[in-house]
């Protein structure tokens, strides 16, 4: 059966490649079928195995598409922002505070406003505030162990930038909507196919190399003549493909059958 398909996949991105068989994701491993463990483990490469599996896949040696350096940062922007430091990759000026004892110094280190988000698990412009005041902050900390104070940018637009593979596959504005401080499609931003500037499109190749991410949407904006990333989206939206009249499950199908990723 396996040669009738060029990729096993657990995770539903792909349940549309013709070239792509779909196991779905199990808790247990012992839950798939004979012939299915026969597949995985005889498959040279796994297709979006969730993060508990990429680990697990790592382990043994087994290459996964994403990287198992992508899965390592899904969805942390703790993460995400030390690797940013550590690599010098110029974004926003952001500090964790651990504990009611540094969440009462915050204030010491930012002024208002600022941004506040919850620093895991959080996507799609979802656990992102605007900090006014101390009365803001303190319903924002209310609501996380782990306070993520970031510099507030005011822009009013930024920059997704997809890679996939080692190449840049489509890249696009995201403009803020009236009465609002982000720009994700989510909340309400709406998607330009105007051109991206050549130095944001080589800051996030050049970020997704050196982050060693294979399968990402980096978030760039434009502030005072630099450019800044926000952070890595490895859970991207498809909607700017549809904008751009890009067909993702053509795309990828090509990409796996020209062993590209």
């Amino acid at each position: 059966m396996q040669d009738k398909f060029k990729a096993i996949a657990l995770e539903a991105r792909l349940r549309d490649c013709r070239n792509v068989k779909t196991l779905g994701v199990r808790t247990n491993f012992s839950d798939y079928s004979p012939e299915e463990t026969g597949l995985i483990r005889n498959a040279q490469k796994i297709y979006y195995p969730t993060t508990f599996y990429a680990d697990l896949f790592d382990a043994i040696g087994k290459p996964t598409f994403p990287s198992y350096h992508t899965y390592k940062c899904v969805q942390d922007k703790i993460k995400q922002t030390a690797l940013f430091e550590l690599l010098q990759i110029p974004h926003p000026r952001t500090r964790f505070f651990y504990g009611n004892r540094q969440k009462n110094v915050i204030t010491d280190y930012f002024s208002f406003p600022f941004i506040a988000k919850i620093p895991r698990g959080s996507a799609m412009g979802r656990g992102i505030f605007f900090v006014r005041n101390a009365g803001e902050l303190k319903l924002y900390l209310e609501q996380t162990d782990v306070a993520y104070i970031q510099q507030y940018l005011p822009v009013d637009r930024d920059m997704r930038i997809v890679i996939i593979g080692d190449e840049i596959m489509h890249a696009y504005w995201r403009i803020t909507p009236p009465d609002e401080f982000r720009s994700n499609v989510a909340v309400g931003g709406t998607i330009s196919l105007d051109s991206v500037p050549q130095k944001a499109l080589d800051l996030a190749l050049h970020t997704a190399q050196f982050c060693r991410w294979d399968d990402v949407g980096i978030d760039i904006c434009e502030y005072e003549g630099r450019y800044y990333v926000l952070e890595a989206n490895m859970k991207y939206g498809k909607e700017g493909f549809r904008k751009a009249g890009i067909d993702y499950t053509k795309l990828m199908e090509t990409l796996i059958e020209n062993e590209k990723i």
